[in-house]
């Protein structure tokens, strides 16, 4: 390490949190300069062992306020069985976690393999026997392997819960609470959530001890580089309206969002016959088949990916100019992760919701989350304004006004 990398070391502010000089390096050599809030909030307990329960969204930095912990801990020695664990809902999670952990531990020597299913567990067992400090799982694919006894937890020192919400909502709480009962009781837990209802409070308690407790207000409630609008539209014109508005060849990339998987594929099929390429992306959805859709979306040979919002989890695409709510979702926070997706790292991006006339009130709690109001904008021409608005309610009827939730920024206790 040269002088100058050495004195970047010493005054980078992660230096200051407690990070350890080959992470700080690890850090700096991927220009990231500034920690963010939830990085700063959880760095320093996290590294000194404390358990913490952390609500935070997906693109507030969570990934690296525990990788980066676990892996300074893991790197402290050397030892020939798993010590390390975090567990996430989805693969194309946990396979950016694994990625962030070979980025972050490029000048530590600790092993880490990624398992999770829908592809051929052999790999996975080899990578396994090859012992590793560190495993990022989902819980199905673990269960496997715990029941074949092909992977034992039972020396693990330190684990993270990642989307704890998201792990509820997709229906893994028992698997959740079966890998948890055989982890050692002495151990850190680290316990992420993007909300904390009362489900995953209930699962807090019962997995962490004196945790730190931190809050981090989403950063997208705020969002300035992202154009908001929505257009309100009949459920029947909501197919030509996405074709027309796809039909802008500035946009590089789309990312459209449906409520169902049987729906994201009907309308992925519909596109591709209007000549408009896009692939499908969800649960039901084989590894390889997502994979693919994934690559291609990145590569930008395919300029649409439809999405329902727990496949979407996650994901992070460079470039996405475009987020179109197709389905409005049912769930005020999934707006914010949705839109998300787009205006990234500076850029300027768009966001448009389609809202037909049973969809109203999922507007209103969306409005009422982030406490704006979403500008109307007009259908994809002159053709679909006058039937949509026919059977959607007018945009010029006053919405129904419902005092703003409070937001606190960034909150801890228990420190």
């Amino acid at each position: 390490m040269t002088e100058e990398i050495a004195q970047a070391v010493a005054a980078s502010p992660f230096s200051a949190l407690g990070v350890s000089i080959p992470l700080v390096r690890a850090v700096l050599d991927e220009q990231y300069s500034q920690p963010s809030p939830v990085q700063t909030e959880v760095l320093p307990h996290a590294i000194q062992g404390r358990d913490v329960l952390a609500a935070a969204q997906t693109g507030t930095g969570k990934t690296a306020a525990f990788v980066l912990p676990i892996l300074q801990h893991l790197s402290a020695t050397r030892l020939p069985y798993v010590r390390g664990l975090i567990l996430t809902p989805t693969r194309e999670l946990a396979s950016q976690i694994a990625e962030r952990a070979e980025t972050y531990g490029r000048y530590l020597e600790v092993r880490h393999t990624v398992i999770y299913g829908g592809v051929n567990q052999r790999r996975q067992e080899i990578a396994l026997q090859e012992g590793p400090d560190l495993i990022v799982a989902t819980p199905g694919r673990l269960l496997d392997l715990l029941q074949q006894k092909l992977v034992h937890l039972d020396h693990v020192t330190h684990f993270v819960l990642d989307e704890a919400d998201r792990m509820l909502d997709m229906g893994f709480v028992h698997d959740v609470r079966r890998i948890v009962a055989l982890l050692p009781k002495k151990r850190q837990t680290l316990f992420f959530s993007a909300t904390i209802p009362a489900a995953v409070e209930t699962l807090a308690r019962s997995m962490l001890a004196d945790p730190v407790r931190v809050s981090i207000t989403p950063t997208v409630t705020t969002a300035e580089n992202v154009e908001q609008s929505v257009i309100f539209v009949a459920q029947p014109q909501k197919r030509t309206l996405l074709e027309s508005v796809l039909r802008d060849e500035s946009i590089a990339r789309a990312l459209v969002f449906t409520r169902t998987k049987h729906g994201a594929n009907r309308l992925s099929e519909h596109l591709d016959r209007a000549g408009i390429g896009s692939a499908a992306i969800h649960g039901n959805k084989t590894q390889g088949a997502r994979e693919r859709a994934l690559d291609g979306f990145r590569r930008g040979t395919t300029r649409v990916l439809v999405a329902t919002d727990v496949a979407a989890r996650g994901i992070d695409v460079e470039g996405v100019s475009l987020v179109v709510n197709y389905d409005m979702p049912n769930v005020a926070e999934s707006y914010v992760h949705r839109i998300g997706r787009t205006g990234r790292a500076g850029a300027s991006g768009r966001a448009i919701s389609f809202c037909d006339s049973g969809e109203r009130s999922l507007l209103v709690d969306i409005e009422r989350f982030i406490r704006r109001r979403l500008p109307v904008a007009p259908g994809g021409g002159p053709e679909l304004q006058a039937a949509p608005m026919a059977s959607a309610s007018p945009p010029q009827a006053p919405r129904p006004h419902r005092p703003p939730q409070r937001y606190r920024g960034v909150r801890v206790r228990g420190a």
